[in-house]
């Protein structure tokens, strides 16, 4: 057992450290005066994208945000919120930079909200800011992002672009395991969850590990995170120990064996090319997907011995951990998503 998790933990500083070079340019502290979360600036991006800024008063900063917009803007839409990963936005592993998420919802009556901050965050309230966090993404080192996602950015979403109120949360990789903490969070906000290759199990000792990996790749403290490690508040955020208090809505939960699979050739637009890239791919990405592939199946398991019959799980044969998959996962996951917001 050790030598595996020394191999997923070794190999996931590999891929994570490729997948967020140079993140030193988002979350930018601001000089926004202390008041209620709002609207800060609006700027028209190309094609249907709108690039906000939002001051949260928990992190006492404003954060920078995608919205992509119906062409029909005359009519109330819903929100979908999709998550990046570890480098949320800061870097160039985006959806918006390796999907087709832009033409994907051209056509949506819907506004697809991404923030491009929390690097490294979890996506989670931290007991303490960190000042290695706050050197490495420039920000000031507060991270309150289930307080701004749940309670702080909707109600400014709403206000803002005429939304129905009708909310639904997807995202990859760390954000695979945040959303299921976050729908935990706040059970009432979302109307259904996409979670595509995150590990559930945060404070069994893989997974700690992994968690911790993952906020040191940010020159963070995860015990500033969530306390001393194996404390109460790892336990808290851990899906797979709270799987009973996931709300009874539709999921869609994925993930892959690790073994190569269609995205794991040259063929694959986004490797550009480069054989080195195509073999990082395989077999570092392999070994972090074959992890959360384990979690994944034990997630299940408890799933089912709860009697929970609202998650579709989808577990691919073959497929790494990287964006062919995750593009997938939101096509296939899409009607779903969809229904529950009332298209």
């Amino acid at each position: 057992m050790r030598s595996i998790r020394t191999r997923v933990v070794a190999g996931a500083a590999a891929l994570v450290t490729a997948a967020v070079v140079g993140v030193t340019s988002g979350g930018v502290a601001s000089a926004a005066p202390a008041g209620p979360a709002r609207l800060v600036s609006e700027t028209a991006g190309p094609g249907q994208r709108v690039d906000i800024t939002v001051y949260s008063p928990s992190m006492d900063r404003t954060i920078p945000l995608q919205v992509l917009r119906p062409r029909d803007t005359s009519a109330p839409a819903p929100t979908l919120y999709l998550l990046n990963g570890a480098g949320g936005g800061e870097d160039s592993a985006t959806w918006s930079a390796q999907t087709d998420v832009a033409a994907f919802f051209a056509g949506k009556h819907v506004n697809v909200v991404t923030p491009v901050e929390g690097a490294f965050s979890y996506y989670t309230d931290w007991v303490k800011p960190d000042p290695g966090l706050a050197k490495k993404t420039h920000s000031n080192g507060r991270n309150m992002w289930t307080t701004f996602l749940t309670k702080e950015l909707p109600p400014v979403i709403d206000k803002a672009f005429r939304t129905t109120g009708t909310n639904a949360l997807a995202g990859i990789s760390m954000a695979g395991t945040s959303v299921l903490d976050l729908a935990i969070e706040s059970p009432r906000l979302y109307q259904s969850i996409g979670a595509y290759s995150g590990c559930a199990m945060t404070s069994d000792p893989v997974g700690q590990n992994f968690v911790s990996l993952v906020v040191g790749l940010g020159n963070g403290d995860a015990e500033n995170m969530w306390g001393p490690y194996g404390g109460p508040q790892w336990r808290q955020h851990d899906p797979y120990l709270n799987a009973a208090k996931l709300p009874r809505v539709p999921m869609y939960i994925s993930s892959s064996t690790g073994l190569s699979g269609s995205y794991d050739t040259l063929a694959n637009w986004r490797l550009h090319g480069n054989q080195a890239t195509l073999a990082n791919q395989q077999v570092v990405g392999g070994v972090i997907e074959a992890a959360t592939d384990y979690c994944t199946h034990r997630l299940a398991e408890r799933t089912t011995a709860l009697g929970m019959n609202n998650i579709r799980y989808n577990f691919r044969p073959t497929g790494t951990h990287s964006w062919g998959y995750w593009q997938d996962d939101l096509h296939i996951s899409w009607p779903m998503i969809a229904k529950s917001l009332g298209l």
